[in-house]
């Protein structure tokens, strides 16, 4: 069993990353170098600005090549809280945002002919009760009337048409969701940035940010120090470097991955019929999909810790009970791969864009960020150049989470809590 991603494991590394120190002056330094920094500076240099992508490991290396490789709309909110919570409008606005995401990641995929098996697939949100059935009916009916003509209900009696478990009580398809394989999309489209003009930093954490007036910001990184005119940090959940602001309000969270052996077409009939994305009701649920070589992608948040080699393994195990307990036809396939990641959640488990003291930042995408990732770099970029209403999520209050400062002393409290819900509920 490797303890990496299947993705980052099964794909060919990004060459481009320049071998020189970090120096000069650019028009835009981006912080960050997953699926959001990338996208930036793709759009970006499009338009002609010089950017320079400082990435503290490897480019895609962390939450974008980590992930469970689904490329979903909708959001991580259910549509009718969300509603409750913002009116109708505001809802609907969100929720499209989403659409044009999946949207967004297909256009760019054409565009550059980046090889990473992208294909609309669709995303079955699992009811792992039969009350949460009851209640993916009523969002079913609020969602298909006014935002999502496309979803469709799939009753209990059917379920095993879309998954073979009787484990699930009913589901509802989100249809525009698709899949691709996350690695070599990220190494694409590192490249297709490479291409337009951007430099990119593989290496290059930043440890220091200094306002420079009118002339913008000194930035220094571990191989040298850039000046630039404007800096849009999308970091994510990472705890290092000088950007407290962000750090107070997104929580790091480990989600952990285990993808088995190539099944043959027959267990994979068994199991996933339709090849759809699928995601389970649970606040400690699971999220699933085949890949392009046959095998089960299995994860979830199996315990409330941080990736490192040895919480992976415990993960694993925890995930790997969990698949035979949902999928028993398939006997104990072999593990060939379990690695974990870290998700940037918010408070309210919306994404946040904006600025602040002079900084652009993108980030929050709790869970569902391959997609709103990949949007949000092509907003900012428009948004770096003055258009403010390219930004979904503009306008949304972001308060600091009291007393996170740091790594998420909370977080086994924040388990207990979500276990005992799904128990209660």
């Amino acid at each position: 069993m490797k303890l990496v991603s299947y993705w980052g494991d099964t794909a060919a590394a990004f060459a481009g990353a320049e071998a020189g120190p970090v120096e000069g002056t650019v028009d835009v330094a981006v912080v960050g170098g997953g699926f959001t920094g990338l996208s930036a500076a793709l759009a970006l240099a499009q338009r002609g600005a010089s950017v320079a992508v400082l990435e503290v490991g490897r480019v895609a290396g962390e939450a974008s090549g980590r992930n469970g490789g689904h490329v979903n709309n909708g959001t991580a909110v259910d549509f009718g809280s969300l509603v409750a919570r913002l009116g109708l409008p505001a809802a609907r606005t969100l929720y499209h945002a989403y659409d044009a995401a999946v949207d967004t990641v297909e256009r760019i995929v054409r565009e550059q002919q980046i090889q990473c098996d992208f294909h609309r697939c669709g995303k079955i949100k699992l009811a792992a009760k039969p009350e949460h059935y009851e209640k993916l009916a009523r969002s079913y009916e609020l969602l298909h009337a006014e935002a999502d003509p496309d979803t469709a209900l799939v009753p209990p009696a059917r379920i095993r048409d879309e998954v073979g478990s009787g484990r699930f009580y009913g589901g509802l398809v989100h249809a525009k969701s698709a899949q691709m394989h996350m690695g070599r999309f990220g190494a694409g489209l590192a490249d297709a940035a490479w291409r337009a003009g951007a430099r990119i930093h593989e290496s290059a954490a930043v440890t220091g940010l200094h306002r420079l007036g009118r002339a913008g910001h000194r930035i220094v990184t571990a191989k040298g120090t850039l000046t630039a005119k404007q800096v849009l940090v999308v970091t994510g959940a990472s705890m290092k470097g000088p950007f407290g602001y962000v750090r107070r309000r997104v929580i790091p969270i480990g989600s952990f991955i285990v993808a088995t052996e190539p099944l043959d077409p027959a267990q994979l009939d068994s199991i996933m019929p339709t090849r759809r994305n699928a995601t389970t009701t649970k606040n400690i649920g699971h999220y699933f999909r085949i890949s392009p070589d046959g095998r089960l992608i299995w994860g979830g948040r199996a315990r409330f810790a941080l990736s490192n080699p040895a919480s992976d393994v415990k993960s694993g195990r925890v995930l790997e009970w969990a698949l035979h307990e949902t999928f028993p036809q398939l006997g104990r396939p072999r593990i060939d791969y379990c690695w974990g990641g870290v998700v940037d959640l918010t408070a309210d488990r919306l994404p946040r864009a904006g600025e602040q003291d002079g900084l652009f930042y993108a980030m929050g995408f709790s869970g569902h960020g391959t997609q709103m990732s990949v949007h949000m770099g092509q907003a900012m970029a428009a948004m770096l150049a003055g258009e403010a209403s390219a930004n979904p999520f503009r306008g949304m209050p972001w308060k600091p989470i009291p007393g996170h400062f740091g790594p998420p002393w909370f977080m086994p409290f924040v388990g207990a809590w979500y276990r005992l819900q799904d128990v209660l509920h």
